[in-house]
């Protein structure tokens, strides 16, 4: 019996040590052990998706689960324009995560090494638009079934890749939106369309801040949501993009490949073949859920500024997901009610397929990124003396330079300052204004697509704009296969020398050719500081030099009541610092040719308080473009003003109205004849696009303008079959091409720009008649307009030789009327000196 029990102790005492050693070792060998990872249910206190996330919660659920998981980090990519911290979840195993500085480390050199080792990195990026809400919801789910799930096919994941989860990429959009649809959701559910939760107001969640659509923004990184993305791009060096986003809600669920014609030519093959085989996984996730889907239609892959195509040519593979929308819980549609609920567990289905295709494709995933930037830049080889690349200036605009070299550096591309002030075919490369890009380097890719400049395509249809060439948005010259010493170039950019002067200055003059020059106009203005603008070019006599100044030139007299000259002298000397805009004393008022400094030939500038038109009709994104410009740029106080409240308004106390496009088919005669005093009075109304529409049935527009209807029947589609609809159709839009426009140099509209010649970006079908009156033309297309993208032939017909920008007085006051967007997303720094002309000079000189 004792012995008995004695053998029952000793089997006791041996389970008891088993069974601690087996939790010695759970302890040790899983880090999840213990942990628990608190649910989005949990956290926000009922089911995920029952109401829209706000940004906030999102971000504090992300902090949560990262404070408690080893296997969640976090990124902060920075703040959106209402102070919004972007954050990004870093996803990987425990023992990744001790790691991720060498992972991070080796990430960096992807670009040089050739053969990749390491985890692969897979970034999934959701709700760009901020009222594509699903995608938010499908990430905080994902985050955390990839934290907590010991699943094998989650373990190996996770230790053979690093996931980047980013569930709000539009902050203040997301948070317009949620704050709308909560706000109209009822108790029961409501799937009318018609019903205002599915209807929002202006502007809706989709657009950022400033209303830009951040998904047009990934080349031209105007907006730090945009800049911060890039950024961490560049920093993990992605091998996958998944980009989620929602469509109309009549549709069903699309995932890329896109429409095979519509490809870039820039992007290579091996890409496209590597997402047929990945949408293999997105189809069998959405088949196993019985849920319909498309591919290879509506969407494509050419504009490489969205989330889809910007890894495309980064040498990584992006794909499009599109779920139907429901704006707020569920909407009918023609395929039956869509709810929210399951729009959030299609996004997670095809989520868990991006990440079981890129486990599953690796190997090739590495091999195609390896490839992608193979041969193109090894930094262990010994560099040539000579290099070739291109040429590029901004003459007399150093400052459209530094946005140009900030732009590229933010895209990784590299490039260089000259030392020397260098001719080449016979013009001068000033050391302050130029740079010089060698064409072998890591982002050759991205440096070609950026300044990509064809008219041929094998289809004409385009979900955005055919071109974006950089040298028209910037107005720059560009000479290519230049061929340069690497003893005349230099990383470190030219130093900044502020102007200087003595006392016996009587004026201080400013080359109104430079992009901050308008800026700084603005803060003297906005301190009660007189400055002239030359209407005339004149020469003058400094220190022994004669110098040429063009029409446009500002002078701030240093004699002025209230401000001694020594004050005046400093304040300017400030700002010039701060803008960087050179500063030219004159030290007599008397000119060796052309207008003296005191002639009536100087118009004083009036400071300005311009209206900006918002609300229902009026284009969003332009109304932005606009916004942006007046109070980012020149940091002018801006006042938006409804659609509907505009009866109401008082137009005598503002300067300038201003019409970006749109229908406006919502203002009434009464408005009309308001308009009519208020430039009588000296105002200025500027307009332009669809807005012009608007003018012209008002009967305030006098020059007679050319709309769609006009020129949709230069297009002939008799003996057509019905196959040949939709490309016929296509032929008939602009798919956002460059055109180039002729100047009249003289005109006080066209003041500060280089050339006679200009490039502006043509979305719209819009145009005036050639018969405009004398004098009122400022700018007309060039007889051959087309200079990138896609236009029909029928277009560059008719448009050429064509008045593009009309100026008509009345009285004190003036109408600027453009058939372009001449602010076209922010980027076009070429043309954002004429609406600066519109605001300071046209008001004295039209």
């Amino acid at each position: 019996m004792l012995k008995t029990v004695f053998t029952f102790l000793c089997a006791f005492m041996m389970l008891f040590s088993l069974s601690a050693e087996a939790k010695k070792v759970r302890l040790t060998d899983n880090p999840l052990y213990g942990i628990t990872t608190t649910s989005p249910e949990a956290f926000l206190g009922y089911p995920l998706g029952e109401h829209l996330l706000r940004h906030d919660q999102v971000n504090y659920y992300l902090k949560e689960i990262a404070k408690q998981n080893p296997r969640v980090s976090l990124e902060n990519t920075g703040q959106s324009h209402e102070g919004r911290q972007q954050l990004t979840a870093v996803i990987t195993s425990a023992k990744n995560q001790q790691q991720l500085d060498d992972i991070l480390q080796m990430r960096q050199q992807v670009k040089y090494l050739g053969k990749q080792t390491g985890p692969i990195v897979i970034w999934l990026a959701y709700s760009i638009h901020g009222d594509e809400a699903s995608g938010a919801h499908a990430a905080l789910k994902l985050s955390h079934m990839l934290a907590s799930s010991e699943e094998k096919w989650v373990t190996n994941l996770l230790e053979n890749a690093v996931v980047l989860i980013t569930p709000s990429q539009n902050p203040d959009g997301m948070d317009r939106f949620s704050t709308w649809a909560n706000g109209y959701a009822g108790k029961v559910v409501v799937s009318d369309s018609n019903h205002k939760e599915h209807k929002q107001g202006w502007p809706s969640g989709r657009s950022n801040h400033y209303l830009a659509d951040l998904n047009r923004d990934w080349l031209f990184l105007r907006h730090p949501e945009s800049q911060g993305r890039v950024a961490l791009f560049h920093r993990w060096q992605p091998h996958y993009v998944g980009d989620f986003h929602e469509m109309g809600h009549n549709q069903t669920y699309f995932f890329q490949p896109g429409v095979p014609e519509r490809t870039h030519p820039l992007t290579p093959v091996a890409n496209q073949k590597l997402t047929i085989k990945l949408a293999a996984y997105h189809q069998a996730a959405l088949d196993d859920k019985k849920q319909s889907y498309f591919s290879r239609q509506l969407f494509d892959d050419f504009f490489y500024g969205k989330g889809s195509t910007y890894p495309d040519i980064n040498g990584a593979i992006g794909v499009l997901f599109e779920q139907a929308s429901t704006r707020g819980q569920q909407q009918d549609s023609v395929n039956g009610i869509v709810r929210f609920q399951e729009a959030i567990e299609n996004q997670y289905a095809t989520s868990i397929s991006s990440l079981k295709g890129a486990l599953a494709l690796k190997t090739e995933l590495q091999e195609y990124q390896a490839e992608f930037f193979s041969g193109k830049h090894q930094k262990p080889r010994k560099k040539k003396p000579r290099q070739a690349g291109r040429l590029i200036t901004a003459a007399n605009d150093s400052q459209r330079i530094q946005q140009l070299t900030q732009l590229l550096s933010q895209h990784k591309i590299e490039y260089y300052y000259l030392t020397n002030k260098l001719t080449q075919g016979g013009q001068s490369f000033a050391v302050e204004s130029s740079i010089f890009i060698p064409d072998n380097q890591a982002q050759a890719a991205l440096l070609n697509a950026l300044f990509d400049n064809r008219t041929e395509f094998n289809d004409p249809t385009f979900y955005d704009v055919s071109t974006w060439n950089l040298q028209h948005a910037f107005d720059l010259s560009v000479r290519q296969n230049v061929k340069l010493e690497l003893s005349v170039l230099s990383k470190t950019a030219p130093k900044f020398t502020p102007s200087t002067w003595t006392p016996k200055a009587v004026a201080l003059l400013i080359d109104w050719r430079q992009s901050q020059s308008a800026p700084l106009l603005q803060q003297l203005l906005s301190q009660d500081i007189q400055v002239k603008f030359a209407a005339k070019p004149f020469t003058l006599a400094v220190n022994s030099s004669k110098l040429d100044f063009p029409a446009g030139t500002l002078q701030v007299p240093l004699k002025q009541d209230g401000h001694s000259a020594s004050e005046l002298s400093k304040l300017v000397a400030k700002l010039a610092q701060e803008f960087r805009v050179k500063i030219t004393p004159a030290y007599s008022s008397g000119a060796i040719s052309g207008i003296d400094l005191g002639s009536p030939d100087f118009k004083v500038i009036r400071p300005i308080k311009p209206l900006v038109i918002s609300g229902k009709g009026t284009s969003i994104p332009e109304v932005g473009q606009i916004w942006y410009y007046l109070d980012s740029q020149l940091q002018v106080p801006t006042t938006l003003v409804d659609t509907s409240n505009l009866n109401a308004i008082k137009l005598s106390e503002y300067t300038h109205i201003i019409f970006a496009g749109g229908s406006y088919s919502s203002l009434d005669e009464k408005f009309g004849r308001k308009l009519g005093p208020f430039t009588a009075d000296g105002g200025v109304v500027i307009a332009q696009k669809g807005a012009l529409t608007w003018l012209t049935k008002a009967n305030f527009l006098k020059t007679s303008l050319r709309g769609e209807r006009f020129y949709k029947q230069l297009f002939n589609g008799n003996g057509l079959a019905f196959e040949q609809k939709s490309s016929f159709k296509a032929r008939q839009e602009i798919g956002g091409a460059i055109v180039e426009l002729k100047l009249d140099k003289s005109h006080p509209i066209n003041f500060g720009i280089n050339g006679e010649r200009l490039a502006v970006m043509k979305n719209k079908p819009i145009g005036f008649a050639h018969t405009a009156n004398d004098f009122s033309v400022a700018a007309s297309y060039a007889s051959q307009p087309l200079l990138s993208g896609y236009m029909a032939q029928e277009y560059q017909s008719s448009f050429a030789n064509g008045p593009a920008i009309i100026v008509e007085s009345r009285s004190k006051g003036a109408v600027v009327a453009m058939t372009d967007n001449l602010l076209f997303r922010n980027i076009w720094l070429g043309s954002e000196k004429l609406y600066a002309n519109a605001l300071y000079f046209i008001p004295v000189l039209h």
